[in-house]
């Protein structure tokens, strides 16, 4: 079950994301942007979204509106889940959700140095748009145009 996070998770959330994303420190050099998020807030403004799995928190996912895209800007899973198709069904949510708000496209960013999302992304149907250097961090844009529903 995927449905809006309430502020009172925002530690449960923040605690999850460090759990997923501490293996990347090592092979980026640095605290990947997620680890450092304002949870509360973005369960305040209605941007998070918790998945469920046997009644605990297995994953979140954070998205934010754009005039012509849904931004797909955190996708985390609990370590120990890995493997159960948690993710995918974080971003089929995501396209689901871009098409009720009658958005055409998703889009997100991941460090160059996270090979296997780049890979999971790129078999999920994005492409990459853009490479840059920003903050110190060399980082992939990817894209997806979503199909009209129906």
């Amino acid at each position: 079950m995927i449905r809006r996070a309430t502020p009172a998770e925002a530690p449960a959330l923040a605690a999850l994301v460090e759990r997923a994303y501490a293996p990347w420190v090592p092979i980026t050099g640095a605290r990947p942007l997620p680890m450092d998020d304002d949870y509360a807030a973005r369960c305040e403004s209605g941007q998070a979204f918790a998945l469920e799995q046997d009644g605990a928190l297995a994953g979140l996912i954070v998205l934010v509106d754009f005039p012509t895209h849904l931004w797909i800007d955190n996708v985390a899973v609990e370590p120990a889940l890995k493997g159960q198709g948690l993710g995918r069904a974080l971003m089929g949510f995501a396209e689901t959700e871009a098409r009720r708000r009658g958005l055409p496209e998703l889009r997100l960013l991941t460090n160059a140095l996270m090979a296997a999302n780049i890979a999971l992304y790129t078999r999920l149907g994005f492409i990459e748009t853009e490479r840059r250097t920003e903050k110190g961090r060399a980082r992939v844009y990817m894209a997806k145009r979503l199909q009209p529903s129906g």
